[in-house]
Formats: structure tokens, sequence, C-alpha cells
């Protein structure tokens, strides 16, 4: 297969060629690597309660956050299509205004309790506000969490989906529903000053 029909970047194929490793890469998209998402695909992202989204402005400057909720909070709209809720937040939207000057967002779901497997979803996104998601598709779930109420949708159109290895992914345990924190307004429970910036910059000695 020649190298322009396969899935990737020119950097991944420049140095797939430097150093040594076409073979190993091609066999990789060919067996690994869809357009859509198939539907062992589906299955596994309707079971994740957490993923991992990377975006990047226009000049290139990157965020990774962490998005979390029930069991399929991410929709998969069609094999080509999936889409989750955006909540209130820290009123940063980081990641949200990344995609707004730039479409291309990375996602990957890590099953750390059952499958201890991965699933990258590479894609276009665009933003779209809840009641017009809700217009378009009315079976929508709707969060019972006191504090997360969606806002605004992230559509990802799908351009490629492959498998993340579990040679390294840790088999953790699932916390109860009393220990997570979701929709609180609680400093401490969202984590407070852990890394003690709002400290430092107010003079305040870290000991004190």
């Amino acid at each position: 297969m020649a190298s322009t029909h396969l899935p990737g970047t020119a950097g991944e194929h420049l140095l797939q060629s430097r150093f040594g490793t076409v073979e190993r890469a091609e066999r990789f998209y060919q067996q690994q690597v869809l357009p859509e998402l198939n539907p062992d695909m589906v299955d596994f992202v309707g079971r994740q309660e957490m993923m991992f989204v990377a975006t990047a402005s226009a000049l290139g400057h990157c965020d990774c956050t962490f998005r979390a909720g029930p069991p399929g909070f991410v929709q998969v709209l069609g094999p080509g299509r999936v889409a989750w809720p955006e909540y209130r937040g820290n009123g940063v939207m980081a990641s949200l205004g990344n995609i707004v000057e730039n479409p291309h967002v990375g996602i990957v779901f890590v099953d750390f309790l059952r499958d201890v497997i991965g699933l990258h979803i590479n894609g276009r996104a665009t933003i779209v506000p809840d009641a017009e998601m809700r217009r378009a598709f009315p079976a929508l779930p709707s969060d019972t969490v006191p504090g997360r109420r969606a806002e605004r949708w992230v559509n990802l159109h799908v351009d490629e989906a492959y498998i993340h290895c579990a040679k390294h992914i840790p088999r953790l345990r699932k916390v109860t529903a009393e220990e997570r924190a979701w929709g609180t307004d609680d400093a401490r429970r969202k984590g407070g000053d852990f890394f003690h910036v709002a400290a430092e910059r107010a003079g305040i000695d870290r000991g004190a």
C-alpha cells in the first residue's frame, strides 16, 4: 500500500522511514485503524465513564483535559459521529476555545476497570448548544446529578479510530457514588488549592 494512502501524518511517515518502523506501522494501520466506529467500538464507548480530550489552538498551543460521567455520557450518534456534554466548569473553556480556532480533536478512552484496553478517536469537532442538540436528538439523556446540566455539546466527526494496547494499563477499582463529587461547588471536594498556586500568588507561606 502506498504511504500516501495510509492514515497518519507526514511527520509519522517521515519518522517511520527514518527509524525503520514502516512495515510495523503499515501493519497496524491496515489491521487496526478504521475511518469510523465498528460495532465493537460503539459498544465499548457506551460502557465508558471517562475519557481524555486533546485539543490545540490555531498556533498549536495544546490542552489535554479529562471528562467523566455515567456510562454512555459520550453518545454515539452514528458510526462516524460521537458527542459529549459540556457543563459549567471553571469558566476557562480551554478545550472549547481551542476548538473554535482549530476543530481537530483527539479523544482517548481507557477502560481501567473491566476490559483494561483503550480506544483512540480522532476527528473534527463542532460546538452545539444543548437545546439545539436535543431538538435534533430527542433521545439524548439528561443528567440527574445536581449541578450537572449540559450547557452545550461537542460533536466529533470521526476521521479515524483505533485501539490503545493493554500492555501498561493498570486495573483500578470503581468508587462508589458517595466518593464522587459530580456537580459539587464544594472547593475542598473539587481539589481546593492542592498545588498551592493560590496561596503562593497571595504571598502566603505554604506551611502557614
